[in-house]
């Protein structure tokens, strides 16, 4: 009965970090609502878009280590694959549904990213290259996000055959995928008829 109870508590506390708004608060550092500037959207590429990369790398850490470190606690309280990403999931739900927001926020990038990192570095690493590959060409945050994340697919699959990957993990990587794409429906809708917001400078 105690792994289910500490399965939920962690679960719990990992929806709180994951609600933590780290991109809002630091763009309100720098004098900038992100609610009313840029996309509008309270994630990490919209505080680069209207902050600076230096406001970005801050906002992106907080909002990867808001996954991670909740996954980590699982995997240290040695908990079975299946309540670790239960954990994962809870992280990128509080991003997507922030309790401080209204029940609103981010697109789960850069949290679901911290939590596939900690879950599955090989699975993490190909899809960050991905990610900066494709936004180095074309400057186009959802393009990057969409690619790692199909990337990232790929690769839980790949070492799913292999045997290198649980299968829980395997799934939780794929429903993040599709929850990402989901998330992005808007911006595909905008890549489609040639209006999403590109970055004019990196730096």
């Amino acid at each position: 009965m105690m792994p289910t109870i500490a399965s939920l508590a962690l679960a719990l506390l990992a929806y709180l970090s994951g609600s933590i708004p780290f991109s809002l608060l630091v763009a309100r550092a720098w004098g900038v609502d992100l609610r009313v500037s840029g996309s509008g959207n309270v994630g990490a590429a919209n505080v680069w878009r209207t902050c600076g990369f230096s406001a970005f790398a801050l906002a992106m850490s907080g909002d990867m280590l808001k996954g991670a470190l909740p996954t980590i606690a699982a995997q240290a309280l040695d908990l079975s694959p299946l309540a670790v990403v239960i954990v994962g999931a809870a992280a990128m739900l509080g991003h997507t549904r922030s309790i401080f927001l209204g029940f609103r926020g981010g697109k789960a990038v850069a949290t679901g990213g911290g939590v596939v990192l900690t879950l599955a570095p090989l699975v993490a690493l190909p899809g960050l290259a991905a990610w900066a590959v494709t936004f180095g060409i074309t400057r186009i945050s959802a393009v990057a996000s969409l690619t790692a994340a199909g990337v990232c697919g790929i690769a839980a699959a790949v070492l799913l055959a292999l045997g290198m990957l649980p299968p829980a993990y395997a799934i939780f990587v794929w429903g993040a995928v599709a929850a990402i794409v989901v998330l992005h429906r808007s911006n595909i809708h905008r890549l489609r008829t040639g209006t999403e917001n590109r970055f004019k400078k990196l730096f």
